[in-house]
């Protein structure tokens, strides 16, 4: 029989490991292909990883909790066998090894073995190969290895790094603050070259730990009670507070009178169900005008790289989604500019669907080049959206309100009751300046109100 390698695939430009969450299938469990093996996760969405093939699970390489690089071999597929041939034997194995292997055998015997933990290369390891028995109960992605080996942090060093991952994990986030903190130390001048190795090595104890303030023991009262994050709410907060930290936020309000619109969906919203099957909202109509304002000033659509500005001559609308855990997700429409009304509006559909089944795939959520958010689905009426990084603005669209409103007429001035709509558009100072990112968000609007209403469905 043959055997087929599990791979840990790759989910991603900018993905380079993934954790397991869970096994589905165990040593010695049949499998048909397409079948879920496993649940994986990374940073950006949760996936299951199908069966390539029918077969038994021969051997599972990695645990649940456990990161892996993307490209690893985490699971070993006999094919061509039953769940009984392959379940465990209560043989001796000496008595197998006597057995003379056949061909496929033989094949797989030559194959290289699959290296579970890195050679001496790796800091968390002696130089004998043991491990001492922290380190046996820690585990280090190889990220956070190849990063500590670059540096030259010693086994023991690493031991002692503060990690704030899943069961205390050093992430690649803690060991780049620690050595920011290491080489940030004193160089201490000794005139006494004899007491120069007692100075560095006093020097190196009291920078070589340097431990996170432990955060208070939590005093509860009556009434209250703790709720662990999860972990795509922590996810949402480490990118909040970078974007926060990354990007100094400015926003600009203008209001749209939005009524031609409202009157044009409401009109044609029973035909276009019944000719395409699918419900039209307002979020594609406006989507639509944030197109034609991106095309106008295409400086709004880029990223940041250091001081060099990278411009985008591509459209990739990520639309936030609220899920029905409370948490935020981002789709991505990718070139949306080449897509009609009846495009955008199914792909919003699907995209939003999906997300909130928790069915999108990882590339779907990645590669956005301008966000907007509909905060009036909640009913809020204006907001000042974080903006998602690495991009450098975001709008949000107010709910729609009857208001009454002054209008222009050749006879004069008059008060009707209007549809209108907050737009609100934070943009990043350091490149979007208040010409930029009020005019921009001034366009949007503009394309709103001169909504055409004799437009075919």
């Amino acid at each position: 029989m043959a055997h087929v390698e599990l791979i840990m695939p790759k989910m991603g430009e900018s993905i380079i490991e993934a954790t397991i969450l869970k096994w589905l299938k165990q040593p010695g469990d049949s499998v048909s292909e397409d079948e879920t093996i496993l649940e994986i996760a990374t940073d950006k969405v949760d996936s299951e990883i199908p069966s390539p093939v029918d077969g038994v699970i021969k051997e599972i390489l990695f645990p649940e909790d456990t990161v892996v690089e993307i490209g690893k071999v985490i699971a070993i597929i006999s094919t061509g066998a039953t769940a009984d041939s392959e379940a465990p034997s209560t043989e001796p194995e000496a008595a197998s090894t006597l057995a003379e292997p056949s061909s496929a055998q033989t094949a797989i015997a030559t194959a290289p073995a699959v290296k579970t933990t890195p050679a001496a290369a790796s800091p968390a390891t002696s130089s004998n190969g043991s491990m001492s028995a922290s380190q046996a109960n820690r585990f280090y992605s190889p990220l956070v290895r190849s990063i500590a080996q670059e540096e030259g942090i010693s086994a023991q060093e690493l031991d002692s790094v503060t990690g704030t991952g899943l069961n205390g994990r050093v992430t690649k986030k803690d060991i780049l603050a620690y050595i920011k903190t290491r080489s940030s130390a004193p160089v201490v001048a000794v005139a006494n070259p004899s007491a120069a190795a007692a100075t560095v090595k006093s020097t190196s104890a009291a920078t070589a730990a340097p431990k996170a303030a432990e955060p208070a023991a939590i005093s509860l009262n009556a009434g209250e009670e703790i709720i662990e994050m999860d972990r795509m709410r922590k996810l949402i907060a480490d990118h909040m507070v970078h974007s926060k930290h990354t990007s100094p936020h400015v926003t600009s309000m203008v209001e749209a009178d939005v009524t031609s619109m409202v009157q044009w969906r409401n009109k044609v919203k029973k035909d276009y169900l019944s000719k395409y099957g699918e419900k039209i909202t307002f979020t594609p109509l406006l989507m639509e005008a944030v197109i034609k304002a991106i095309r106008d000033f295409p400086m709004i659509n880029i990223s940041l790289h250091g001081d060099k500005i990278i411009k985008k001559n591509y459209i990739n609308l990520g639309m936030a989604t609220a899920l029905p855990s409370g948490n935020l997700i981002v789709p991505v429409i990718k070139n949306a500019d080449h897509y009609n009304l009846q495009g955008l509006t199914h792909a919003v559909n699907d995209l939003a669907d999906r997300a909130r089944a928790n069915k999108l795939k990882p590339e779907e959520i990645q590669g956005g080049t301008y966000t907007v958010t509909n905060v009036g689905t909640f009913g809020n009426v204006m907001g000042t959206p974080i903006i998602n990084q690495p991009q450098v603005a975001i709008l949000a669209m107010g709910a729609i309100r009857k208001r009454p409103a002054v209008l222009e007429t050749d006879e004069g001035d008059v008060i009707a009751i209007r549809h209108m709509m907050f737009l609100s558009h934070s943009y990043d100072h350091r490149v979007v300046d208040g010409y930029l990112g009020g005019s921009f968000v001034r366009r949007v609007a503009d394309y709103l109100e001169a909504f055409d209403t004799s437009r075919e469905i």
